[in-house]
């Protein structure tokens, strides 16, 4: 680069400026007198396109949603990141004639310290092998060698050491049996195999570990091949996808118990996402569409399944060109008939969340309406902090009666006292805007206080019905097993395909949702499959180690 040319600060040292439109108004007007019309023409046109871009990426959300992040801010949804730390303690800005007069709480005080990130202590390797070693001099109650005079005790904690050693995902063992040959008769004779080593090469271990690299954790089938590779183990695709294809078919029976038990349950959340399968024919997209959908569809989504009903949690994953209303179609269809309608979560944004064919009660998520404000802190930062605390205060009641372990009509009963005054404030806020004018509905925070109040009644349904939950954030985070195999595996290859990752990923999902070793829970099902099959019920997440244990198999331990 020439030196009379100077260079770009780089963007860490750019400094971003606050300015009103009056300011800049008033700056282009002294421009007149040093610019030509043309050259003023010209600056006021620069101007208004940036004012324009601004406005724009503050109101739009599409492919510009990456660029608009990176310009306003705020990396994270959090109030006290959207607003500044500064601004948690100070309460609402708005005018009194704007909002209502309500305590804020100071989110510090509510907010549990978060935990360090220190090293894991002993205890958390529970995977681990245990190896007990004795003092190779000393046995409980001898005499102290250091002071003669005293005796030394065992402590009730032993001194704990952890080392920790590297292996592939998957190893081998090569059987060496000796063979003999007769030299008369010319009968071979080969040393039995080693007992428990079984006929099958590839044991179950193997295959649970292919499918939770796959479908847990992301991996595609080429990279694993190659992982193994480096570990001298070689392990073609090929032979995974054979491995998680015959799995598949036996881990069926588990997988349709849950989409029964899912069915019973009282709260249902469901959402989707796009997904590719390449080879998806016209034949099997007409097939896989209910008979009264008249239209041609062209797109592909994965939907997301959970339903929690006592503590007990179901993640259910569907891969097709039916949307996700569609898929809790199928899934309500096996309910019995003596229930209630269940409680229904979804995004407010998409009619196509809703099952067509069975009633729910419908609530409607907050965080979507929230969002709505986000996109408007820097235009309307007063009422924006006006609506983030008051559904703050909501949440840090939700998160209470959660930690407490209150049951739904105790949580209901909480909101009730704590919540409805605040929501009832934050509706009223919103009808003063309109009635006095001081926003206009075609106006951006117009368009979300419409939002808001065109599905106020399924926002609100926590506040009505016990067990009603705030958001369908609790799906979207189940649905990022899916987006991941798409970021890394980019698309499933065939719709039975699609199936198959399907069935993994919900069993491994729904282990890891109740606390439960998905890698031990599919060992156990392969291992036991007749039985599982005979009564699939006896081999849910929740209580196939009781099963075990009453078989008086006990837990198979990981390979």
């Amino acid at each position: 680069m020439s030196g009379n040319k100077k260079q770009r600060p780089p963007p860490s040292l750019l400094q971003r400026i606050d300015v009103r439109q009056e300011e800049i108004a008033a700056i282009l007007e002294r421009t007149r007198a040093v610019l030509s019309a043309a050259e003023h023409a010209t600056l006021s046109t620069i101007v208004d396109t940036v004012a324009w871009v601004q406005a724009e990426l503050q109101t739009k959300d599409a492919s510009l949603e990456r660029l608009r992040k990176m310009i306003f801010g705020a990396s994270t949804e959090t109030t006290r990141n959207v607003l500044g730390e500064d601004t948690s303690k100070q309460g609402s800005a708005v005018h009194a004639a704007d909002a209502p007069s309500m305590p804020i709480s100071d989110p510090a005080s509510a907010r549990p310290k978060p935990p360090g990130h220190g090293r894991n202590g002993a205890a958390a390797y529970t995977g681990a092998t245990q190896v007990t070693v004795a003092h190779p001099r000393l046995i409980s109650g001898a005499a102290c060698p250091g002071c003669i005079t005293g005796h030394v005790y065992s402590q009730s904690e032993p001194a704990k050491l952890v080392r920790i050693t590297g292996m592939g995902p998957l190893t081998a063992t090569v059987y060496a049996c000796d063979r003999l040959r007769c030299n008369l008769c010319g009968e071979v004779y080969t040393a039995p195999a080693p007992e428990g080593v079984g006929d099958e090469k590839y044991d179950a271990t193997a295959t649970s570990m292919v499918g939770l690299l796959k479908y847990g954790a992301g991996l595609p089938f080429n990279r694993i091949e190659k992982l193994q590779e480096g570990m001298q183990i070689p392990l073609p695709a090929a032979t995974q996808w054979d491995l998680v294809q015959a799995a598949a078919k036996t881990l069926a029976p588990v997988h349709e118990e849950l989409l029964n038990q899912a069915a019973q349950a009282a709260v249902l959340y469901n959402d989707d996402t796009t997904m590719k399968v390449l080879q998806l024919t016209r034949a099997q997209r007409a097939a896989a569409l209910a008979c009264d959908v008249k239209e041609e569809r062209t797109g592909i989504f994965t939907s997301g399944i959970l339903a929690t009903d006592a503590g007990l949690k179901i993640a259910l994953f569907f891969t097709g060109v039916r949307h996700a209303g569609e898929n809790l179609n199928a899934v309500l269809a096996r309910r019995s008939a003596d229930l209630p309608a269940p409680i229904q979560m979804c995004d407010g944004l998409l009619s196509r969340n809703i099952p067509s064919d069975f009633d729910t009660v419908l609530c409607q998520c907050i965080a979507h309406a929230r969002r709505k404000y986000l996109e408007l802190t820097e235009t309307f930062p007063e009422q924006v902090r006006f609506v983030l605390q008051t559904l703050r205060e909501v949440y840090i009641t939700d998160a209470r009666a959660r930690n407490e372990g209150l049951d739904p009509e105790q949580r209901l009963q909480l909101h009730q006292d704590e919540s409805a005054p605040r929501m009832a404030a934050l509706a009223q806020w919103m009808r003063t805007q309109f009635d006095q004018r001081i926003i206009e509905p075609n106006s951006a925070l117009g368009a979300a206080i419409l939002y808001m109040q065109k599905r106020w009644a399924e926002l609100t349904l926590f506040l009505r019905v016990p067990g009603a939950p705030l958001d369908n954030n609790v799906c979207e985070r189940i649905l990022k097993k899916a987006i991941l195999h798409r970021k890394n595996a980019l698309f499933y290859r065939t719709l039975n395909g699609a199936r198959v990752g399907d069935v993994f990923m919900s069993l491994i999902h729904t282990a890891e949702l109740n606390q439960i070793a998905p890698f031990e829970y599919l060992v156990a099902l392969q291992r036991h499959a007749a039985v599982v099959a005979a009564n699939p019920a006896d081999w849910m997440p929740w209580n196939y180690q009781a099963t075990l244990a009453h078989r008086g198999a006990g837990p198979d331990p990981p390979a």
